[in-house]
């Protein structure tokens, strides 16, 4: 029988508990609204949905009034809470506090009026577009060097980082930025990474290096479940991107006497859980 093992370190963050535990609390008094999927897990969003969660978008979210809105953990720019003032909306705020200790700081440089505000980041993303919407939309976003190009680098430059990204992304990009600027001006750059999501990379490549088999869950939107897969692959070639139970092939148990079970940071344990079952159960069968 095939051995499974799902990593101790997978699953959801710390800000993704406590939206959740918070949606679950409301839900057991009436249904719910959640401005955007409340974690990018379809598994999780289909759960919560039938228990009354109802997700809406930002232009739904616009013509409310009078309603109860969960606001998920990546966080909102100042617009979302002034259409809820203006609307009599009833926030219920579960921005994870990493992040909201971030959007002040960005705000805080922002009110100095003194530097560029460069932003390490996903374009689009909804915690990006939060941070951004703390400078009036001013803000730039950097995903990769390229970007880099169009940033006039004789004036002040202060760098920040969505929580999710990479650590060796970011210290690439300060050292770009350190050799383009000009010496007459200040460059600061500030680490906003989250520590709890950036050690997963190191765990999970010593997790996935240690099977024969890697079956990794995620949701296709999750960004930081894009990182952790491919750090997967890199140790692992035997890595397989799924996003619940029913994409697992009994092929690729074949000849296979380890397999480990991981996931990102918006992949919730029951569904681990679900897939390694599945798996032993395949096994049986063969």
């Amino acid at each position: 029988m095939i051995k499974v093992e799902i990593d101790s370190h997978s699953g959801f963050c710390n800000g993704v508990v406590t939206a959740i535990k918070k949606a679950e609390t409301q839900l057991q008094e009436s249904s719910l609204y959640c401005l955007g999927d409340i974690v990018h897990n379809n598994s999780e969003v289909d759960r919560l949905r039938q228990k009354g969660l109802e997700t809406i978008t930002h232009e739904q979210f616009a013509s409310l009034h009078g309603a109860k809105v969960l606001l998920r953990a990546h966080g909102e720019p100042p617009s979302t809470y002034e259409i809820a003032e203006r609307n009599g909306i009833d926030i219920i705020d579960a921005t994870c506090p990493v992040v909201l200790a971030l959007q002040r700081r960005i705000r805080a440089t922002y009110d100095r009026h003194d530097s560029q505000i460069l932003i390490y980041g996903k374009n689009g993303h909804a915690e990006v577009n939060g941070l951004v919407g703390q400078t009036n939309g001013e803000a730039r976003v950097i995903e990769t060097i390229t970007d880099l190009d169009d940033v006039d680098f004789s004036k002040n430059i202060s760098l920040y980082s969505q929580t999710t990204m990479h650590i060796d992304g970011y210290k690439r990009l300060i050292d770009e930025i350190g050799r383009r600027i000009s010496p007459e001006v200040k460059f600061e750059s500030f680490d906003t990474i989250c520590r709890q999501v950036a050690n997963r990379v190191t765990d999970i490549r010593r997790f996935a290096a240690s099977h024969e088999l890697i079956l990794f869950v995620s949701g296709r939107k999750s960004s930081n479940g894009k990182v952790l897969y491919n750090q997967c692959r890199e140790v692992n070639p035997s890595t397989r991107l799924i996003s619940d139970e029913r994409e697992i092939r009994a092929e690729w148990l074949e000849g296979v006497q380890t397999v480990g079970v991981c996931g990102a940071t918006s992949t919730p344990r029951w569904l681990m859980e679900k897939i390694a079952y599945q798996v032993e159960k395949l096994s049986i069968e063969k």
